[in-house]
């Protein structure tokens, strides 16, 4: 059975701000993408245990069939070393303003994306999400998002939120300074850009886009 796995943030504090954690919907659209088309779809996060919530929207079913079905895997999600990448065809780091924080200074990151990509999987990610991709390195030492189109979330979408200051580092400025050209759509609209295995999006709007694109290149 083809395997994805979500790895989401275990950090909870926006700069101070407020509480963050891991956007609902950016795990409950791409969740139910990948099991609509019979994938298994495991849990992971970068500490391990119960990862913090952010994004809510209780009138979204899909959000609420997502934790209903997981519940039980949610308060306990696996710490991400711990984790064996040879098992999945896809990671997909989700976003939620927490990950700024734990993705890029995780090596188990690191670790997961490169050999998810080197044994020929993808690397997605959503939102947020690409900040993982600030340090996930190829064999050769390479960042895996140089001279690649990327998407992610916008400085313009970040002004638009207020949390410029709040974050420890704009993710369009970061992508760029790795390598990476940095695609961006209009603020708040889905923005999916593919890149040979590497399959990113700008925003919520983006969630389950990145995942259709995902099932594309993993089936084609």
């Amino acid at each position: 059975m083809t395997r994805a796995l979500l790895v989401m943030t275990s950090h909870d504090d926006l700069g101070g701000v407020r509480d963050t954690g891991y956007f609902v919907g950016e795990a409950a659209h791409p969740w139910k993408v990948f099991r609509d088309a019979g994938w298994q779809v495991d849990l992971a996060s970068i500490e391990g245990g119960e990862p913090p919530q952010d994004g809510r929207d209780e009138d979204d079913p899909i959000q609420t069939e997502f934790l209903a079905m997981t519940a039980d895997e949610l308060v306990d999600t696996p710490k991400l070393s711990d984790v064996d990448p040879a098992d999945y065809d896809a990671v997909y780091f989700v976003g939620g303003h927490g990950a700024m924080w734990d993705f890029p200074t995780s090596p188990a990151v690191d670790d997961i994306a490169r050999a998810v990509y080197h044994a020929g999987g993808v690397v997605a990610a959503v939102c947020h999400g690409p900040a993982a991709l600030a340090n996930i390195r190829l064999e050769d030492g390479t960042p895996l998002a140089s001279g690649k189109r990327v998407a992610g979330f916008a400085n313009d979408e970040e002004a638009a939120v207020g949390l410029t200051e709040a974050v420890p580092f704009l993710l369009a400025d970061k992508l760029e300074s790795i390598g990476a050209t940095h695609v961006p759509g209009p603020n708040f609209t889905e923005n999916v850009v593919v890149d040979g295995r590497l399959v990113t999006g700008q925003n919520p709007q983006s969630a389950a886009g990145v995942a259709r694109e995902t099932l594309a290149v993993v089936g084609g």
